[in-house]
């Protein structure tokens, strides 16, 4: 695999891992970690800054009472981060059963005790992981396509809205990171339309 392959997977997988639950002492620590070179100004490196900074700073009890704000609450959260409810306003809807034809295409199927609709923001990031890494290299559908149909329509709109959230504080800047990589994959991805 090329450099520039790993880190999307790893850009992938660190999203994946902060969204599906509120990162625990130990992740912060990681992430605290993952600061970059304070001589690049690119979009994704001050993002990427911003984010160490943010974890390095972050109480884990505080962290894991923002998490439940922001994706669960009382009722449901602040954020829905389903591809469903940012394209339709509602849940379940058109883009989870055409997600669902393409995760059957692709070759993945639902986890066993999983309850949360496949349309999740941590499910696509974990997705689009797995074809950064090249563990979805034999897919019947091409990383692009993928991409193209399931993130491109809604995800930056979700990682804004993450970023600016009433009640985001260490999330702001995971939004932050999400915003600016979801952009640069769509502009990479454009190029070779």
């Amino acid at each position: 695999m090329d450099e520039v392959e790993l880190l999307r997977a790893a850009v992938y997988s660190l999203l994946a891992r902060l969204l599906v639950r509120a990162p625990d002492a130990a992740l912060l620590r990681e992430v605290a970690g993952i600061g970059g070179n304070d001589d690049d100004a690119a979009p994704l490196a001050s993002a990427r800054a911003a984010l160490a900074e943010a974890a390095a700073k972050a109480d884990p009890g505080e962290v894991e009472r923002e998490y439940f704000t922001l994706f669960v609450g009382v009722g449901r959260g602040e954020l829905l981060p389903f591809a469903s409810y940012y394209r339709t306003g509602f849940l379940n809807e058109r883009p989870l059963a055409e997600l669902r034809r393409d995760l059957a295409r692709i070759g993945i199927e639902r986890a066993p005790g999983c309850h949360d609709p496949e349309d999740g923001i941590v499910t696509l990031c974990d997705v689009m992981g797995a074809f950064a890494s090249g563990s979805l290299r034999d897919a019947r559908m091409p990383e692009r396509e993928f991409f193209h149909r399931h993130l491109a329509p809604w995800a930056g709109q979700f990682f804004a809205d993450l970023a600016t959230a009433p009640s985001a504080r260490f999330y702001r800047a995971v939004g932050g990171l999400g915003a600016s990589f979801i952009g640069i994959e769509t502009m990479a991805f454009a190029l070779d339309d």
